[in-house]
């Protein structure tokens, strides 16, 4: 299966534009996405875009199914499926890994839409799993070598004796889907493109403590309330397979999981099935998972996470890099850190101009190039700031001792702060520190990853020399009229 391959966009479906999205030229030309671009187009395809953003149905015009699907994988537009579209439930099976989770493995098969077939992974719990409800098959692994493997047994168990069965839901015990999760995610799957897709997994309040309040602000498994297409450079860059529905023929072309990665595996297979086809999150479906017990869990868990980014650089390039943005962009951020803000904006106003010659007659082009650049600028300079912590933390605190970097490196520090406590949702005092042992952990899992895999790839920024606009990266779409 490849993008190339696949029919069009279902025509009862409609189109949400995004947030960022702007109309320029009298509707000819229409500015956002992600990554950040530009899209011009003909009379017939501003008409086009009227009718959608009114929230007419795509229909099964050409030029229109051709333009939806332009829309959708430029991060333009997301997909509202149909109620009740998609594939039935019985082409689905439900494959959930575990290990020493009796209660939540019990609450997760109680979530499940009723008369799917389950099949639970038992990935060498010292108590083995035992289940005795209809319909569910244990498969006892008597040593546990991770979830990667789990998962690629119970989707090998699936392949030999559930060869009916065209989707797999990958479930992690202790998710709690809601009634309408499953049928929202299959919805989705009536677009041909679409290989796998996953919903927004909340955090559920388990007490009043400041931790569990700050995992509902800043779980990782949470990846916001902006629907969006999965892939590198993408709004949503990856989603979790704590709760996963893949087309089976996707999943066998991608791979599998590999076995070799102990965190990270679920981001590496996300990335090779977007590279298959279309992967969509979908915030308006949800799924529930309870945050780790205690601040030693938290950790923990955030080391492991951490860890992964070394291997998956090693495969996936600077996908996982840090802070990612254009030789101008971070000439700017470091002449601000280090104290010379004239110079600074001299070399923001100088690259604004450079871009606006390069908009092809766009109206008011220096207008949308200092758009585009200070976006740009504000994006790199927030995950310049949590980098400094996130990932950089140990050269930070070298910084901090020097005379010659303190300042730089405290500016930093304050500018990272105050982003912390601006994002959060709450803006309680206790996000900041909170926030500073999320990424303090994190970090300490890159370098112990990096040093493990010997590679310091995936402590290094990634410095993008294409524009963002211009003839290289903007389209041109014209569609002809059949009226």
């Amino acid at each position: 299966m490849g993008q190339d391959d696949v029919s069009g966009v279902p025509a009862t479906w409609t189109l949400r534009f995004g947030p960022g999205v702007r109309r320029r030229e009298r509707g000819r030309v229409l500015v956002g996405g992600a990554p950040l671009g530009l899209l011009r187009l003909s009379e017939a395809g501003a008409g086009a875009v009227d009718r959608l953003a009114r929230g007419e149905p795509i229909g099964t015009t050409p030029g229109v199914q051709s333009l939806a699907r332009r829309l959708l994988d430029r991060g333009m537009a997301s997909p509202v499926p149909s109620p009740g579209s998609g594939p039935p439930v019985d082409e689905l099976v439900v494959v959930i890994p575990v290990r020493d989770d009796r209660l939540g493995l019990e609450r997760t098969l109680r979530s499940l839409p009723t008369h799917v077939p389950v099949v639970v992974v038992d990935d060498g719990s010292p108590d083995p799993v035992r289940v005795e409800l209809a319909g569910v098959t244990v498969l006892r692994r008597e040593a546990s070598h991770g979830p990667a493997a789990a998962r690629n047994d119970g989707r090998a168990l699936v392949d030999r004796e559930m060869p009916d069965r065209s989707i797999v839901a990958f479930v992690d015990a202790g998710v709690v889907l809601e009634p309408d999760t499953a049928a929202g995610l299959l919805s989705h799957f009536d677009d041909p493109a679409v290989v796998a897709a996953a919903p927004r997994i909340r955090s559920s309040p388990v007490d009043g403590s400041a931790r569990c309040r700050y995992e509902l602000d800043a779980s990782p498994l949470d990846l916001g309330p902006l629907p969006s297409r999965v892939a590198i450079g993408a709004a949503v860059p990856y989603v979790p397979t704590a709760c996963l529905f893949v087309r089976l023929d996707a999943l066998r072309q991608a791979g599998g999981f590999d076995e070799r990665l102990r965190y990270g595996e679920d981001v590496d297979l996300v990335w090779r099935l977007a590279s298959i086809g279309t992967v969509r999150y979908d915030p308006a479906v949800v799924a529930w998972h309870e945050p780790r017990p205690d601040l030693v869990g938290l950790v923990r868990q955030r080391i492991g996470y951490g860890s992964a980014a070394a291997p998956l650089a090693q495969r996936h390039g600077p996908a996982v890099a840090p802070l990612r943005g254009s030789p101008w962009t971070l000439a700017v951020l470091a002449l601000l850190v280090s104290g010379h803000p004239a110079a600074a904006a001299v070399l923001h106003a100088f690259t604004a101009r450079k871009l606006a010659r390069r908009l092809d007659g766009l109206d008011d082009a220096e207008i949308e190039a200092a758009r585009f650049t200070t976006v740009g600028l504000l994006g790199a300079g927030r995950a310049a700031a949590r980098a400094t912590v996130r990932t950089w933390w140990p050269l930070t605190a070298i910084a901090v001792v020097l005379p010659v970097s303190r300042r730089a490196a405290v500016r930093s520090l304050v500018a990272y702060a105050v982003d912390r406590a601006v994002a959060s949702p709450s803006r309680a005092w206790w996000v900041v520190p909170l926030t500073l042992v999320d990424d303090v952990s994190y970090g300490a899992g890159v370098w112990w990853g990096s040093i493990r895999a010997r590679s310091a790839r995936a402590l290094l920024p990634d410095v993008v020399t294409q524009k963002v606009s211009g003839r290289r990266s903007s389209g041109r779409f014209t569609m002809r009229s059949r009226s």
